[in-house]
């Protein structure tokens, strides 16, 4: 198929998912794929749209048959992955799939698709930045918000896999060098 896959991966709370938001209002030829989730729904996310949450045992059946493109568990029982039906939905619409996933999940991707996907890694300018757009969020305890900032870090050993790296300074030109960066990529 000539669709093309454009992974979007950041640590949490670096803005991808509001950069990703801006993509696809681009009017590209552009459509989300939804990631399935054991986390717990939070209040202003609907099912289907933001995520597809199962509990932790409905997620691991799935994987144990095979459902998923690529999974993670990021915490112990709190999953996240790209289910197959997902991709072939989208390939069947005709669509370029825009990705929001976690950095392993996106190097996963980028390894099954080669050069039909682009690799874009949204970087924060600072860890301590990056914690406090957490904390503004008000969704971490401070456990959490330190499991976050470590894996953070540990995501951002993961940078020179990436194809490109925006660094989200400013989301405006953020946006923008997303943007440019896939039309570049689904016009090539």
């Amino acid at each position: 198929m000539d669709n093309k896959l454009i992974i979007l991966s950041a640590p949490s709370g670096s803005g991808k998912t509001t950069i990703a938001k801006r993509l696809l209002e681009s009017g590209m030829n552009l459509e989300f794929s939804v990631s399935a989730t054991s986390r717990l729904q939070r209040y202003y996310e609907i099912e289907g749209k933001d995520y597809y949450f199962l509990n932790a045992d409905k997620f691991k059946e799935k994987i144990n048959k095979g459902e998923f493109l690529e999974w993670v568990e990021v915490y112990k029982n709190c999953f996240y992955g790209t289910l197959k039906s997902e991709i072939d939905r989208i390939r069947n619409n005709g669509n370029n799939i825009v990705f929001d996933v976690d950095v392993v999940g996106g190097v996963n991707i980028k390894t099954l698709y080669k050069e039909a996907a682009i690799l874009i890694f949204i970087k924060p300018p600072s860890i301590e930045v990056l914690e406090e757009r957490l904390k503004k969020r008000g969704t971490e305890t401070e456990k959490t918000l330190k499991i976050r900032i470590d894996r953070a870090k540990m995501e951002l050993t993961y940078e020179d896999k990436f194809d490109k790296i925006i660094i989200n300074d400013d989301l405006e030109i953020a946006v923008k060098e997303t943007i440019n960066t896939v039309t570049a990529f689904i016009s090539k």
